[in-house]
C-alpha cells in the first residue's frame, strides 16, 4: 500500500481526523507494516502494550480468557484503532488480539506520538479535547446504567 493510502486510512480513524497532512505523513512514514495470517496472534492478554494498531484490511477479533472460557468482545475492521491507550500511557493489553482472516496492520509506537505531541503542541490540545469529549460521554453511559441499576436493585427489594 503506498504512503498516500496509508495517510487516507489515518485520516479516517477517528482519534487522528484531525491531524494535518504533514502529521498524518509522519505517522504513516513511522508505523511498522505487518502481515498476519489467519489465527496468528497480534497480542495476548496481559501483555505490556508499547503501541496502537491500526487495521488497514482485513479483520481482528477481540477475545479474553482462554479455552473453553474464551469469550470473544469485539472485531475490528478496516480502519479501527486498537490499543489507543497505549499511545498515549504504558498499559497492559486488556484482550487477546487474533487475525480472523488475512490481515494487515500498522503498528504506531508510543514513542512516535509522543515525539509527535513534543514537536506539535496544537495537536496535544486537539487530542486532548478528543478524548475528553470521548470520556464524558463515557461517563455519562455509565450513568444511565447506573440509574438502570439502581432501578433493578430497588425493585427487586420490593418484591
Amino acid at each position: 500500500m503506498s504512503l498516500d493510502r496509508d495517510i487516507t486510512l489515518l485520516s479516517r480513524v477517528p482519534l487522528f481526523s484531525e491531524l494535518s497532512t504533514e502529521q498524518l505523513r509522519l505517522l504513516a512514514f513511522s508505523a511498522v507494516r505487518q502481515e498476519l495470517a489467519p489465527g496468528q496472534v497480534l497480542f495476548r492478554e496481559g501483555a505490556t502494550a508499547g503501541s496502537g494498531y491500526v487495521v488497514v484490511f482485513g479483520g481482528i477479533e477481540m477475545s479474553v480468557g482462554q479455552g473453553g472460557k474464551r469469550k470473544v468482545l469485539t472485531t475490528c475492521e478496516q480502519g479501527t484503532l486498537i490499543g489507543e491507550l497505549a499511545l498515549f500511557i504504558e498499559t497492559k493489553r486488556r484482550a487477546t488480539a487474533t487475525a480472523i482472516v488475512s490481515t494487515e496492520v500498522l503498528d504506531i509506537d508510543r514513542k512516535l506520538v509522543t515525539r509527535m505531541l513534543n514537536e506539535y503542541p496544537h495537536v496535544a490540545v486537539r487530542l486532548r479535547r478528543i478524548l475528553s469529549s470521548r470520556l464524558t460521554a463515557t461517563i455519562g453511559e455509565l450513568g444511565k446504567i447506573q440509574k438502570a441499576l439502581d432501578a433493578v436493585d430497588t425493585r427487586s427489594k420490593r418484591a
